[in-house]
């Protein structure tokens, strides 16, 4: 079948663009969020294409005044990819690599937006994840970083919010590839594998550069992807890490943590330090990880839109709130001894056991 997409000079495969390889798993996706610099205003949007089971979908979520909003609708994406709007949400490429904008139209969520990301530095290409399931590719993805600036408005229940350029700053990826989606297996693998999960991702804003930090780790701690960077801004090249660490301190009956340290082992030699102090936590359910209704690539019906709002104090660790982004404050000290404040993230899913963190369980909390 020919689509739109068929136009540009853009095949990877001697097939159409609606193919992607033969891996019903495969989903190209989008993810925005957007901060004052001292969190007060948070808002996030996500949209995800899933070729070979015909869905796109997308979420947009506001943090405001102690309450997260979120909105999510679901369409068949009758094959064409390039129509990337799912409802009243719509994500517009201006120019590619630089600029891209988010508009939420009329719904009865109470959740409208017309915000614009520019580019602060150079988008950053992550290492390939691939983890296996015994034979089965688990995850297959490669992934783009890029920080920026905002500017527009987003409004909540009637309550319009300016977004400055100078005020609002964030981050976006782009992904692509094989993770599960949608409805799960009908025959899983055997014998079934215990689910680990240790993910920590923290891409951080500076006034003259940007962060990167991710993390993956197994059950002994063993780091199986991995990545550190500061980027000065513009079209400055990235400065990539020799090694990187992290280590955590955890709210006592919880998987989330109270503090953490991000250690940077420059390839000429230097440590650079990046301490993180949480303020609250933005969960990820907002942009359908672990949604009950609105979970990735799930089939909702031609379209469908719906959403839910609650109080951050509310949440636990538990799913569906396992998953989160906890807004964070940061202090980078440099090997010279000078140091800069920041903001920005700190991604945190942590599921089944971690020697290092003393999780033995799927969900056992941290000790007090």
């Amino acid at each position: 079948m020919l689509t739109k997409a068929d136009d540009f000079p853009i095949h990877q495969l001697p097939e159409p663009i609606a193919f992607s390889g033969t891996d019903r798993n495969f989903y190209d996706r989008y993810f925005f969020n957007g901060y004052t610099k001292t969190g007060d205003v948070f808002f996030a949007a996500a949209l995800g294409v899933y070729p070979h089971v015909n869905i796109m979908d997308a979420s947009f979520c506001i943090v405001h005044k102690g309450m997260q909003y979120n909105i999510h609708a679901s369409r068949h994406l009758n094959m064409e990819r390039m129509d990337t709007h799912v409802g009243p949400i719509a994500i517009e490429v201006v120019e590619p690599l630089k600029v891209l904008r988010i508009t939420v139209g009329d719904n009865d969520q109470g959740i409208k937006a017309d915000a614009t990301f520019r580019a602060r530095a150079l988008p950053l290409k992550e290492p390939r994840f691939t983890r296996r399931n015994g034979p089965r590719a688990l995850m297959d993805l490669t992934r783009m970083t890029q920080n920026g600036t905002w500017e527009g408005w987003v409004e909540i229940k009637g309550e319009r919010i300016e977004v400055k350029r100078d005020q609002y700053v964030g981050t976006r990826d782009r992904s692509w590839g094989v993770r599960p989606l949608g409805a799960p297996d009908a025959q899983p693998m055997v014998p079934p594998m215990e689910f680990q999960f240790y993910w920590l991702w923290a891409p951080l804003n500076f006034d003259d550069c940007i962060t990167l930090f991710h993390v993956n780790e197994d059950e002994h701690g063993e780091a199986w992807n991995s990545s550190a960077v500061i980027c000065g801004l513009g079209e400055q090249e990235p400065e990539e890490m020799w090694k990187s660490h992290a280590e955590l301190k955890f709210v006592p009956g919880s998987r989330h943590a109270s503090a953490a340290s991000l250690f940077y082992e420059h390839r000429k030699g230097g440590i650079t330090r990046i301490d993180l102090t949480p303020k609250w936590n933005f969960s990820m359910m907002g942009l359908g990880y672990s949604h009950p209704e609105f979970g990735h690539g799930m089939h909702k019906g031609p379209l469908v839109v719906g959403g839910e709002s609650f109080k951050l104090a509310d949440q636990t660790y538990l799913p569906p709130h396992l998953h989160i982004q906890a807004f964070v404050t940061a202090k980078m000290t440099s090997p010279d001894g000078s140091t800069r404040e920041g903001s920005g993230i700190l991604e945190q899913l942590i599921a089944g056991p971690h020697a290092p963190s003393g999780f033995t369980g799927a969900l056992d909390p941290a000790k007090g």
